[in-house]
């Protein structure tokens, strides 16, 4: 029998269109001979729907119409398994539409990679692919991943971080601190965004005021990074879990500025990479692939991907992203995308895996995991109330 995949996608997130674009990468490359696809759209209103046009990318143009034709769905553990029903329930006629077998979460940013929808389906019941809800949301959190990673010794850049509630009572000590600490130019961004979203470069102090004042429309948490001059970036994916994992190649993303845009990631009208289906990829942005690196330099950067990866105890695929100085090549370790863009597949073709042998992989992680917490106790099958009866120390009136 086929394993019922149930794709959950979009999301409320800025990042939500990049999603819907790879959850249509996946499902293009997903065998259909082993999975039956079970489409769970997640509109920016966080409303549920699932249809057979929701992996048709052109109908995303008109996002009111393509709903018509959808169904609005709710998502229940029965006690047997976890079956989609339409929404609102009818009293008569079907309204199980279809189960689920596992979850493939596609959703990138907030709401997706931090944690949330890992919860959601924690509390479903259901077994899915990629990071947990701890290395979801350390790895989203810009703040506490590199608090982690400086903790464990692995390089990065100095940095200042705050609340936006503090920079209002606190500005003058914080600008300060960020000039003493880190001087300029500085990187300021979200505390918890992708996407290259809210992230400006300021070289002086009325700069920095402007960059703080635009990451808080994002983020009630913002850091300030000191900014690597001559900097090269590279990426690296990894796949695997924490006690097992392996790097793909590395890419080096070419920006049209000094920080690589959202724009020059999505929209910069760039040729594409394609897939074996012809299908463009989402980044438009221009990569050296594989980065011009030597040998050694490719291993520093491999194995601090896989560190980072294994820090955090990430699973399914992720991509971590380096800043490298360069007359030193410095390396330091600045995020990692626990649903990268893509899922990062263009990386693992350059590597030798096909997207859909990625996908394989994937669903093979996750249903290992499942094996593992199968055997872990969560909870006991002893009623205490019914042991104790009114022994609690509950008093009646």
């Amino acid at each position: 029998m086929k394993i019922k995949l149930g794709i959950f996608f979009g999301g409320k997130s800025v990042e939500h269109e990049i999603a819907v674009i790879t959850a249509n990468q996946a499902y293009a490359n997903i065998d259909k001979e082993k999975y039956e696809i079970v489409p769970i759209y997640i509109s920016k209103k966080g409303v549920l729907y699932t249809g057979d046009h929701l992996f048709e990318l052109e109908q995303y143009k008109n996002i009111d119409k393509l709903l018509e034709s959808c169904t609005q769905v709710m998502i229940i553990n029965d006690g047997t398994n976890v079956k989609v029903l339409k929404y609102p329930i009818k009293k008569f006629g079907k309204n199980i539409i279809n189960t689920i077998d596992i979850a493939f979460p596609i959703m990138h940013g907030t709401n997706g990679e931090d944690g949330t929808i890992q919860g959601y389906l924690e509390l479903l019941g259901l077994p899915y692919i990629g990071c947990d809800i701890i290395s979801s949301s350390v790895g989203m959190d810009k703040i506490v991943f590199k608090k982690i990673l400086k903790e464990s010794g692995l390089p990065v850049v100095d940095y200042v971080s705050f609340y936006s509630m503090e920079y209002i009572t606190k500005e003058e000590e914080i600008k300060n601190e960020i000039e003493e600490k880190l001087g300029y130019p500085v990187i300021v961004k979200p505390g918890n965004l992708g996407s290259s979203i809210g992230i400006k470069k300021a070289k002086t102090k009325s700069e920095l005021e402007e960059a703080i004042e635009f990451a808080t429309e994002f983020s009630d948490r913002i850091i300030v990074e000191k900014a690597v001059i001559n900097l090269r970036e590279i990426n690296c994916s990894v796949i695997g879990d924490s006690i097992h994992c392996v790097p793909s190649v590395c890419e080096e993303p070419i920006s049209t500025d000094e920080i690589l845009s959202y724009t020059d990631k999505y929209a910069s009208g760039g040729k594409g990479q394609q897939n074996q289906q012809g299908q463009k990829a989402m980044a438009a942005a221009q990569k050296k692939l594989p980065a011009d690196l030597s040998d050694k330099k490719r291993t520093e950067i491999e194995n601090l991907a896989t560190k980072t990866f294994k820090v955090i105890g990430a699973s399914g695929v992720a991509r971590i992203d380096f800043l490298m100085e360069k007359q030193t090549e410095t390396v330091y370790v600045n995020e990692i995308n626990t649903i990268p863009g893509a899922l990062s597949y263009y990386l693992w073709e350059a590597t030798g895996k096909t997207f859909t042998q990625e996908i394989d992989e994937l669903v093979s992680i996750a249903l290992k995991r499942k094996r593992q917490r199968e055997n872990t106790i969560f909870s006991y099958e002893k009623n205490i109330l019914a042991l104790n009866g009114n022994k609690m120390g509950i008093k009646k009136k």
